[in-house]
This record gives C-alpha cells, sequence and structure tokens, in this order.
C-alpha cells in the first residue's frame, strides 16, 4: 500500500511538471490565505474524534497554479494534544460544473501516553507518524450549492497506533447564502463512513458558519453523531464552537 501512495505522489509530480512546460505568458498570483482560531474544542478533520480539551486551529492556504500547499495544526492550549497536517495538493480539473483535486499530506498525531519509570507513573506526549493521500470531486449545482464524495485513504508509520484509515464521504456545501445586513451563512452536511483498523462505524456530521462581508471574524459549529458504530473510542455525540480570523493575501511578481 505504501508503493501505491507513493505511485500517487509521483503521478500527481509529473503531470504537474509535464503541464507546466507549457509555456503561459499570464502572470500567475501567489495566493496565501488561511484562518487562525479558537474553540472549545478541537475536532478533527475526521469528526469522529476530538481533544475533548479547549484548542487552537490553525489553517494555511498558499497557492500557485494548480498547486498548494495547505498546514492544518490544531494542539490544545497546553500543547500536549494535537495534530499537524502538511497537505500538498493538486487541482487536475477546475470547471465551471465540475473539479477535481487530489492530495498527499504526512502528518503528526501528538496523544497523552502514560508511562511508569522508575516506580514513577507520568503521563508524556508521543508523536505518531501518518501518511494519507485523498480524492476530492466536486459537482457545482449552483452559486451557493456544490455536492461530491469524498476519500481518505491513511496509514500509520507505527504499530502501537492505528495503521489503516478508509474514510470515505458524501458533502454537500451550502454556502454564502445571504440573511440580510450583510450576514451569510453557510452549511455542509457530511454523511460519512470510517474504517479504522477494521473496526467501522457511520456518522452525520453538520459544519454550520455565520460570517460578515466587512469582518475578517467568523463563528463555525462543528456537530458530529454516530448512527452505527463499533470504533473504540467513538463518543455519540461531540460538538464545539470556534471564532475564527481569516486573511488572504495575493502576490504577483512584476516583471
Amino acid at each position: 500500500m505504501k508503493k501505491g501512495v507513493l505511485l500517487f505522489f509521483s503521478t500527481i509530480f509529473f503531470v504537474a511538471v509535464h503541464g507546466n512546460q507549457v509555456q503561459d505568458t499570464t502572470v500567475k498570483p501567489l495566493q496565501i490565505n488561511g484562518s487562525i482560531g479558537l474553540t472549545n474544542n478541537g475536532i478533527s478533520i475526521i469528526p469522529t474524534f476530538s481533544l475533548n480539551a479547549p484548542a487552537a486551529i490553525f489553517n494555511f492556504y498558499v497557492r500557485k497554479n494548480r498547486f498548494s500547499f495547505d498546514p492544518d495544526i490544531r494542539a490544545t492550549l497546553d500543547g500536549r494534544k494535537g495534530s499537524m497536517i502538511f497537505w500538498f495538493r493538486y487541482r487536475f480539473i477546475q470547471g465551471k460544473k465540475f473539479n477535481l483535486s487530489a492530495g498527499i499530506h504526512p502528518a503528526y498525531n501528538l496523544a497523552l501516553r502514560t508511562i511508569t519509570e522508575a516506580g514513577k507513573i507520568s503521563d508524556i506526549t508521543q508523536a505518531r507518524r501518518f501518511i494519507a493521500y485523498e480524492i476530492a470531486p466536486s459537482f457545482v449545482v449552483s452559486k451557493h450549492l456544490s455536492v461530491g464524495p469524498y476519500l481518505l485513504r491513511g496509514m500509520g508509520l507505527q504499530k502501537d497506533g492505528p495503521v489503516s484509515t478508509y474514510f470515505v464521504a458524501f458533502n454537500t456545501n451550502i454556502t454564502n447564502i445571504p440573511i440580510g445586513n450583510q450576514l451569510k451563512f453557510s452549511w455542509t452536511p457530511q454523511f460519512y463512513y470510517l474504517n479504522l483498523d477494521k473496526q467501522e462505524g457511520v456518522y452525520m456530521a453538520n459544519i454550520f458558519r455565520l460570517s460578515h462581508d466587512k469582518s475578517p471574524f467568523s463563528l463555525q459549529s462543528v456537530m458530529n453523531k454516530e448512527i452505527k458504530t463499533n470504533i473504540k473510542g467513538s463518543q455519540n455525540f461531540a460538538w464545539n464552537i470556534i471564532l475564527n480570523y481569516s486573511f488572504a493575501h495575493q502576490y504577483t511578481r512584476k516583471k
């Protein structure tokens, strides 16, 4: 399977390099966007899992042409638990009605582990390493609506933790609905299946977001509910509320 991941990444790299050989006189801006958030509960990109503690969330997005580098960092306020994900993504198709992207990431998961040393019991932070790839097609229905499946395949690089992860979701993205006074409402219901080392679960998640046209601040909430599962550590219901600060910049190289 690891060979499959390397082949997948090599294919993306080849397509990108081959595509860049075509001369393009258009000046492409470098986009640097992101958000910084504070939440009462750090919920993972797979909503089954959460930190169960207040957390800071850092999402960044650096894009040039079809390539982007998207770090996703989530950590409890004491820095002892969290995750660091470093996405490398490529957009194969960017159309009016259909989009297709794929990506790969290395990641670190930070979790507390209890050890006994010299007869003394203590908790330490253990970093586990993962590698994963994603495929994300999207069908644009209207200005405010898009739908599509999403596949994430993850592999743990150590034996004392999750080794094999399959995350398959169907997303409905309802975005930027005007609700008055320059307020916008977005809603992403997500129905998903999770297979974690042959333990299985089916879930329903919802992401709500309230933003204002003239403010960099927004409110967001994630809610996750079990439908049927035998995954160890899964919670029947988890939720959070996030205060986000967003920023966006473009840089164009002068000739």
